[in-house]
């Protein structure tokens, strides 16, 4: 049994059967989600034909140090930032040299919202090798925590799926 609902394990099994046969590999980089959406992927027999490496990146020295995530992006914008998300994705395309990468950062809560980043402000992306380049920011609202990161990781492997379009 699953620790994640059916609607994540459908999308993911939908991943992993796909990428494995078009030879994509994945590589995550997370923050809010701590790692869920690796989670929610490798629960799939078979995973790993696709999934790499996943990067938690809790705290900005972690961003920094292990996907790149500059300093200054990280003072200017901030941790939950659009600036962040696409800088997050595109070091762990490149520190993994996989075919795609998604990168998650946001205020799961219940507490560390401001009126301007607000609990349930997450920023997502996703890139490819090819070049594609995607951003979302989800306003999911103060759902509770869980389902702030749930509802994170389905929006991330969605995202997986448009970004693997060619």
């Amino acid at each position: 049994m699953s620790l994640f609902p059916g609607d994540i394990i459908a999308l993911s099994t939908g991943i992993i059967e796909e990428f494995s046969a078009r030879g994509l590999t994945i590589a995550t980089a997370e923050s809010c989600t701590g790692g869920l959406i690796a989670g929610a992927l490798t629960d799939i027999a078979g995973s790993s034909a696709v999934v790499d490496r996943g990067f938690v990146t809790y705290s900005n020295t972690a961003k920094h140090e292990m996907i790149g995530v500059r300093e200054e992006t990280l003072g200017r914008f901030g941790a939950v930032s659009k600036e962040t998300a696409l800088e997050m994705v595109e070091g762990a395309l490149k520190a993994a040299g996989t075919s795609l990468a998604v990168a998650v950062t946001g205020i799961a809560g219940p507490g560390g919202g401001s009126p301007e980043k607000p609990v349930g402000l997450v920023h997502l992306a996703a890139a490819s090798k090819t070049g594609k380049l995607i951003h979302r920011e989800m306003r999911f609202g103060d759902l509770g925590r869980t389902a702030i990161r749930l509802a994170t990781v389905r929006t991330a492997l969605e995202m997986l799926l448009d970004v693997s379009q060619a």
